[in-house]
């Protein structure tokens, strides 16, 4: 099964809008339990998170629950509660934030391997002292992906929230997700959702980076998200042309004008594959 390419938030206070998040077909929805809800409605959406999960049967739809995992305080209360859940298979996994060292992901896989033994965790990285470890976290057990809070980053660092300030935050997450064997990481959220074509450029640019996902805080930015990580027409067309060319045995073509060796034909096949991939959309 491929990783998802969307993973749309939902705050777990507000249960009206579960299923709305579910119908906007992303890869997976994230139940939120930590940014989007104050800390007085933490107790309730425990609750209604828990009456969802409970009476709602599996979808294609991926579920998670983001946990609060700033504070010792405050992931024990959440794991204590997440562990007593039922049904626990119906439950992909858990997003830990602001993830900064790889012992606290040891504790939390053996807190999940008496829930859950297939749960994992997509660890986020958005603090300078995350992306100090990434190397180290990116290994962890029962990580299963990372992914990039580049609004808490750009708080944590005082830099601006813009690609230039963002690169080698990105491309360190890129590398170390490569370098443990994991899927190509998620991006961080685009904060204007009314916006389509900066959450298009946003896309974009984390996909040249080497990213494969991205996040997503309304549901009007699914689709989107779903068709920016998928070839385009003309990258599909390329690709054909390559893999045509090279079907004599050639591994030194010619493919409009340029030439083209056995890594941009590797290139060619990884495209082609991608595109017979289902797209939720």
């Amino acid at each position: 099964m491929q990783p998802p390419v969307s993973y749309l938030f939902v705050p777990g206070n507000r249960p009206e809008r579960f299923d709305k998040a579910v119908s906007a077909c992303p890869g997976a929805v994230i139940l939120d339990l930590e940014d989007s809800v104050h800390p007085d409605s933490k107790a309730s959406a425990r609750t209604a998170i828990s009456a969802w999960h409970e009476g709602t049967p599996s979808s294609a739809c991926l579920r998670y629950i983001r946990l609060n995992g700033n504070t010792v305080a405050g992931l024990k209360q959440d794991l204590d509660w997440l562990t007593g859940l039922g049904a626990s298979e119906r439950c992909a996994g858990i997003m830990l934030p602001k993830v900064e060292s790889a012992e606290v992901l040891v504790h939390v896989a053996e807190r999940l391997a008496s829930w859950n033994s297939a749960a994992h965790v997509v660890a986020i990285i958005e603090t300078a002292k995350g992306l100090h470890g990434v190397d180290r976290i990116a290994p962890a057990p029962r990580v299963a992906r990372l992914a990039f809070g580049s609004l808490d980053f750009s708080l944590d660092t005082q830099c601006q929230h813009t690609n230039e300030a963002f690169l080698l935050a990105r491309s360190r997450i890129v590398l170390a997700s490569r370098v443990a064997g994991l899927p190509a990481p998620i991006d961080g959220v685009t904060p204007a959702f009314k916006e389509a074509e900066t959450l298009l450029a946003d896309a974009a640019h984390a996909r040249s980076l080497g990213f494969a996902a991205k996040l997503c805080i309304h549901p009007a930015q699914v689709a989107p998200v779903e068709r920016a990580f998928q070839p385009s027409r003309e990258t599909l067309d390329w690709a054909q042309r390559v893999i045509d060319a090279a079907a004599s045995g050639n591994h030194a073509i010619q493919v409009d004008g340029a030439m083209v060796d056995l890594p941009l034909i590797e290139v060619a096949r990884k495209v082609l594959q991608q595109d017979a991939l289902p797209v939720p959309h």
